[in-house]
């Protein structure tokens, strides 16, 4: 699995490659303002079709937060007599483990997941309770380094780390800079508006049973 660990400011000017003395490795340092002390962000890459895996640790900022392995006993959990495949019809589409795994993943960690009516707005969305965000999308095949004219259901992340909203999508090279909650708000806006996007709020359990996500509950 290819995972990332980047070091950020509020907005990315560029890429410096940072040589580790003792290993010989090189690490990217997203170099900002000066003045702004840098935060790590955890940016796990693409690997095969595991783009639920990638978002959930994604989420979590954490690489061992979920596994293949975990991920499957879910699925078999959820389906005993299904043969062994990640590749199965979800409520979303046609995405690698559907949004039921993921539900259940995320309550192993005492989180739930809020399924987002698009026809509300996301300013009602009350952010400081919101961990961050899954998004299911179509996202372009690609073969190798060519692009495919076709397109299928994928998982992204997106949360705030150091105070900045991020898109953590593990098809990125790097994290993609968001801004802050109105940049967010308007980012949210921008992809339910496109066809087959949905949205799920990762929220801690006692926040879903409030239902204090929302700013007017």
């Amino acid at each position: 699995m290819r995972r990332l660990v980047v070091a950020v400011g509020p907005r990315r000017l560029g890429l410096l490659p940072r040589r580790n003395t003792r290993t010989g490795k090189e690490s990217l340092l997203i170099k900002e303002m000066p003045q702004v002390m840098p935060v790590h962000i955890y940016h796990e890459k693409q690997r095969r079709e595991l783009c639920a895996l990638h978002a959930l640790n994604n989420v979590f900022q954490d690489s061992n937060a979920f596994t293949r392995d975990t991920l499957q006993d879910i699925f078999q959990r959820l389906s005993p007599n299904t043969m062994v495949t990640p590749h199965k019809k979800s409520m979303l589409g046609n995405g690698n483990y559907d949004v039921n795994v993921i539900m259940a993943a995320l309550q192993t960690k005492g989180y739930e997941a809020v399924w987002w009516d698009k026809r509300r707005d996301v300013n009602v969305i009350a952010l400081s309770n919101v961990m961050g965000f899954i998004i299911n999308l179509p996202s372009s095949l690609c073969w190798g380094p060519l692009k495919l004219p076709l397109k299928r259901q994928h998982w992204i992340c997106v949360r705030e780390v150091g105070g900045t909203y991020y898109n953590l999508d593990s098809k990125l090279k790097v994290p993609e800079w968001i801004g802050g909650e109105s940049e967010l708000r308007k980012f949210l806006r921008n992809q339910l508006q496109g066809k087959n996007c949905e949205l799920l709020l990762v929220v801690p359990e006692e926040v879903e049973v409030h239902q204090s996500w929302r700013v007017d509950a």
